[in-house]
């Protein structure tokens, strides 16, 4: 390599000595994660003591992450540390109630302990109710890296920012994708391949609410495409596969494609059920 481009490496070097690496912050989430759920710990304690002296050291290790962020937050690392384990009952109630809603959801799953060990869907939701945490202390970075961990391990793609609300059921999941300005209400269930997105990628739009809302009770099929901000989905709704949608809809509502014959061959046509939109 020529010596000005080594130079200019060894400058990034330096500038970030000590920046966390993407390693070292998802190795914390799954400390974080065995915690709460021992099926993925490591560890085995031989009093409370030394678990409580555990906990501890985590909330050190989240301090010093924020605080070696190359991307810092206006507030104080120790206290966003603090305040995060001091929320943690939330996010593990959070989660029981998303493995219940898998469990009882899946014909397939055989039990509680098989949802948090292998379902991907499991996975994806805890990443995210993690990361979304710290995304609500204004962390930067940090919450991304957990997510896009989780992205990379399950195939489901969630941002931090998105808000979903109790009772969550991924099936499957693989190809899913949930933007930044999502809002899903309560007991929600998706299916592989669904995309809750933007109409627009043009950055002045970085501020407004670019995704979906999407109501309590809704059931969103396999391959199912749901886009825009102002698109509502009303709850209690039935959305179908391979549906493309850009409007508002009802509660209530069934939205699916059906096939029919015509003399010019196949073609597809979108069928509404519910009330009047």
């Amino acid at each position: 390599m020529q010596q000005d481009f080594i130079n200019k490496l060894y400058v990034k070097q330096q500038a970030c000595p000590s920046c966390p690496s993407p390693e070292a912050v998802s190795n914390w989430f799954i400390e974080v994660l065995a915690i709460l759920f021992p099926d993925f710990s490591k560890h085995h304690f031989t009093s409370q003591r030394e678990f409580e002296l555990h906990i501890e050291r985590l909330k050190l290790q989240l301090d010093q992450i924020l605080s070696r962020n190359p991307i810092k937050s206006d507030q104080d690392p120790s206290d966003i540390a603090q305040f995060f384990f001091d929320r943690l009952p939330e996010v593990y109630k959070s989660l029981e109630e998303d493995v219940t809603a898998l469990f009882e959801g899946d014909p397939a799953a055989k039990s509680r302990t098989e949802v948090i060990r292998t379902y991907p869907g499991f996975f994806a939701i805890a990443a995210h109710r993690v990361a979304h945490l710290l995304h609500e202390y204004q962390v930067n970075l940090i919450p991304r890296i957990i997510s896009e961990y989780a992205h990379s391990k399950t195939g489901i793609d969630i941002h931090p920012g998105a808000n979903i609300g109790h009772s969550f059921c991924i099936d499957h999941g693989t190809g899913v994708v949930i933007g930044e300005t999502t809002i899903i209400g309560d007991h929600v269930k998706v299916y592989q391949g669904v995309t809750l997105g933007a109409l627009s990628v043009d950055k002045l739009d970085a501020e407004t609410k670019r995704h979906p809302t999407i109501g309590d009770n809704v059931v969103i099929y396999a391959g199912a495409t749901i886009l825009g901000g102002e698109t509502h989905i009303g709850h209690d709704s039935v959305i179908g596969g391979n549906v493309w949608l850009t409007r508002s809809v009802p509660s209530y509502s069934k939205i699916y494609y059906k096939a029919e014959m015509s003399s010019n061959g196949e073609k597809e046509t979108i069928i509404f059920k519910g009330q009047s939109a």
